[in-house]
Formats: C-alpha cells, sequence, structure tokens
C-alpha cells in the first residue's frame, strides 16, 4: 500500500522536562517552552506556521490556543484534539496529513498534560464513562485465566491481564516484565528530560509494591506534566529554508481504532489493543514497501507505549518485532536494548521519562528524531548508519491511547541529508537533545510572530 502525497519532514522539536503531577507550570507556560524549542531548532518564527494541532486530554476547550497565542494570533486554524494517551501522536498524524496533501507546507503539532497524582480516573463523574464497557471486558475475562480474579486501578489492571493471557500462551512471566521495566529505568538515567532517574535493577523492580497479581509499582508509567512540540514541513519548505542537515522524512504513519475482535474475540490481550497495534504496524511498514522480517529487519531504534511493562511485552509482538509468540525470547537475548537488535526506548520509556497524556506522542517523535539526526548524545543509539544506504535504518514509534487509537510512524533520514553548518543546536546554543534548559524572553523573541498581542505577552512566564 503506497499512499498519496508529498513528501514530509519533521524539521523542529522541542520538549520540557516531563515531571511529577504538582501543578508547578499551567499548560501554557510548557506549551510556549516546547513550541519555542521546536521553532528555534527549526530556525523559522511562528509567522511560517500555517496550521497547528494541539494535543491535551486535562484541559478546557480552546487551551491550544490559549498556548499558542503567546507566540502570535495569525488567525491560522488551530484544532485542539483529545485521544485518550494518543492524544499528541494524533495531533501530529493530521497536521501530518494535510502536508502530505499539499494543503500546508509548514504545520505545528504540539501536546501538553496538566495531569493529577495517582490512577487516571474519570473527570466527568455524572456520565458514563466510555473506557467503563473495556474494563468490563476486561475484568469478566479474569475467570478465564489462571491467575483469577485481578485487583487494583482499572488501567494497569486491564493490561495485567493481557500479560497474564501472553503468559499463559507462550511461556513468559513476571520476570521478563521486570527485565524490561528494568531496562527502561536504566535507559532513563542518560535523559535529563526523564521525570525519574533511579536505574532500578530487576531485584527493585520485583520488591517494589504490587499494584496488581502481574505488576510493581516500578513496572507502571506515573502520571506526569510536560509539553513536546514538532513542525512538520514539505520538501520544498526544506529546501527553501536550508534544513537539509537535519530534516527528518516521515516515510509513512497511521493512525488505526478498534475492530469488533477486540470484544467479540473474549481476549484480554485485544481488549488493550493488540490487534489495534498491529494493523498500524503492518500499515506503516507496507506504506513505506516493507514486508514482513525484512522491513523490521531495518529498524534500528523504536520509542513505544510502555504505558506498562505489560504492553511493552506485547507490543513486541504485535509489531512483528519478533516471531509470534516470542517476545519473552527477544527479552532474554537483550535484543530490547544497546548491544542487541533493537534498541527500544532510549529515552527510558513511559514507566521511567514520564507520561504526560497529550504530550508523550510528541515526545516520541522527538527522541526519535534526535536519533536519527545522531545528537542523542548518551542515548544515542550505535550502528544506525553502518550499512552501505546513507539514510542508514528506519526509527519507530508507537503510541497507543485505549478507547482507542494507536498511531504508528516510520522515520528515516532523506537521501539528500546533509549534516554540518548552523543547525537547531547552534540556533538554540545546546544540544537540547540531551540537555534540558528553560527557555528566556530572548528566546521567545527570535521566534514569535509580528502580528502578536502585548496583553497576551505581558503574562507570559519565562
Amino acid at each position: 500500500m503506497t499512499r498519496k502525497g508529498q513528501r514530509t519532514f519533521i524539521v523542529g522539536v522541542g520538549c520540557t522536562a516531563f515531571i511529577k503531577p504538582r501543578g508547578l507550570r499551567s499548560t501554557e507556560e510548557m506549551g510556549l517552552e516546547a513550541a519555542t524549542k521546536a521553532l528555534l531548532d527549526a530556525g523559522i518564527t511562528y509567522d511560517e506556521v500555517q496550521t497547528a494541532f494541539v494535543g491535551f486530554c486535562y484541559g478546557d476547550s480552546t487551551s491550544g490556543q490559549r498556548a499558542l497565542y503567546q507566540l502570535g494570533m495569525t488567525g491560522i486554524p488551530i484544532t485542539n484534539v483529545n485521544n485518550n494517551c494518543s492524544t499528541g501522536s494524533t495531533a501530529l498524524y493530521n497536521a501530518n496529513c494535510l502536508v502530505k496533501a499539499g494543503l500546508y507546507d509548514c504545520a505545528l503539532a504540539l501536546g501538553f498534560e496538566r495531569m493529577a497524582r495517582g490512577s487516571l480516573t474519570t473527570h466527568f463523574p455524572d456520565r458514563e464513562s466510555p473506557m467503563k464497557v473495556f474494563n468490563e471486558a476486561s475484568f469478566e475475562l479474569e475467570d478465564t485465566l489462571s491467575a483469577g480474579k485481578n485487583h487494583g486501578p482499572g488501567a494497569p489492571r486491564m493490561f495485567a491481564n493481557g500479560a497474564q493471557e501472553y503468559f499463559e500462551k507462550y511461556g513468559a512471566n513476571i520476570n521478563h516484565l521486570a527485565q524490561i521495566a528494568s531496562k527502561n529505568h536504566k535507559h532513563s538515567v542518560n535523559n535529563p528530560y526523564s521525570q525519574f532517574r533511579d536505574g532500578w535493577s530487576v531485584e527493585q523492580v520485583l520488591a517494589a509494591p504490587m499494584i496488581n497479581k502481574q505488576l510493581t509499582k516500578y513496572m507502571c508509567s506515573p502520571t506526569s506534566d510536560g509539553a513536546a512540540c514538532c513542525i512538520v514541513v514539505s520538501e520544498d519548505f526544506v529546501h527553501k529554508h536550508g534544513l537539509e542537515n537535519q530534516a527528518i522524512e516521515i516515510i509513512s504513519q497511521a493512525l488505526t481504532t478498534d475492530e469488533a475482535i477486540t470484544f467479540e474475540s473474549k481476549s484480554p490481550m485485544e481488549i488493550v489493543g493488540y490487534s489495534m497495534t498491529k494493523n498500524a504496524g503492518d500499515q506503516v511498514f507496507a506504506e513505506a514497501g516493507l514486508h514482513g522480517r525484512e522491513g523490521r529487519d531495518q529498524v534500528g531504534v523504536v520509542e513505544l507505549h510502555d504505558c506498562f511493562a505489560a504492553n511493552e511485552l506485547l507490543t513486541y509482538d504485535a509489531l512483528g518485532l519478533c516471531e509470534p509468540g516470542q517476545a519473552h525470547k527477544m527479552v532474554e537475548r537483550g535484543d530490547n536494548t544497546y548491544g542487541g537488535k533493537y534498541v527500544i526506548n532510549p529515552s527510558g520509556g513511559l514507566e521511567a521519562k514520564g507520561h504526560p497524556l497529550g504530550a508523550t506522542g510528541i515526545g516520541m517523535h522527538f527522541y526519535i528524531t534526535m536519533q536519527l539526526r545522531q545528537w542523542a548524545g548518551p542515548m544515542q543509539a550505535p550502528g544506525l548508519f553502518d550499512g552501505p544506504d546513507k539514510r542508514g535504518k528506519y526509527g519507530l514509534v508507537h503510541n497507543i491511547g485505549l478507547g482507542g487509537a494507536v498511531v504508528c510512524s516510520l522515520l528515516r533520514r532523506p537521501e539528500f541529508f546533509n549534516p554540518g553548518g548552523e543547525d537547531g543546536r547552534t540556533r538554540l546554543g545546546y544540544n537540547h537533545a540531551h540537555e534540558c534548559r528553560p527557555i528566556t524572553r530572548a528566546d521567545l523573541e527570535k521566534v514569535q510572530s509580528r502580528k502578536n498581542s502585548p496583553y497576551i505577552l505581558q503574562r507570559a512566564k519565562l
């Protein structure tokens, strides 16, 4: 399957630190930081942005406008997006589609979240949650599993039930989940944007408090505050602005939702999106002209949705990164970390880096873009450009939200990529791939639109 349209590229990325949800920063403050960094990275002002999509789950309508109006009030279309944990990448998907269709040459995708402490809950107690039917379906199936009735908050309980089905079908166990969690926590030590940088060992992960029968606390992602931003442009825009030294191509991208199998299969794995993920993964590889094992073998680095270590295990299999039923063997071989076949979640993943829902998917693209630019410093995956093709290996992104939606992206260097000269590191004054600094008033002045409101700007927190 080849999707029609022009080529699209990520030329600017920005991120805030992901922090504990303590109400210390507003969404407009975090959104301004991420977007300013992305514009500085791309070397453009907000005047160049023709449309924007802003993702968040917990915020009032038009929060996207409130954040972006600090950069300018230019009258462009701004669309607010809410798609559960895949909100950020859904915003990016929509921005990418409009550029690919030729409607715009420059689109901005921003995601942010200011969350409450503790497990996710509904914010609308006067109506039934759309997640209720998923919870009920998963909990009903616990009687079919050898572990029996589970307990704990809904989201980790559903993913734990999915893992239990995988255990019983293929022979995996909780130790494999601990290895995945420990791997992610160790990766996060090198990430200054990460919420946790403790580097927990397998033994420490297993010794942490049990959340349910399959998951300990350190196998679960925390709630977080944070923001991330990507700027997507056409090939003409890349060449017009001399961005050949940092543009990373979006080779293919897919957004999938649930099919009837989610409920009709009577499978806990399906309720947490196994086939939804498989379908999105198959689509992006097919769209790129890559099929079967050959396509997966050309991937070098992955950021995937490890909201719980259970989901990372399932996702290896669903994305075809291993043979069916062999995800735990992949863990045992170390093919998910440095020195193995893939480096998966070099950022530390959601379990360690944090999970501000609206920012998570865009943050994943931030990290893969930096990997493919080879700017990632201590997080850099080795060997991405060791082969004969100067474009190197692919970077893969996977972001899931139950209820449901999955976004997958395949990114790669274009054939015209030419490092050197002034780039985003020069314009920011440091390498923001692996160094986290706040923005200044001077930074904002470099990228703000000529059409700005002093009334709004005087309220900007810098």
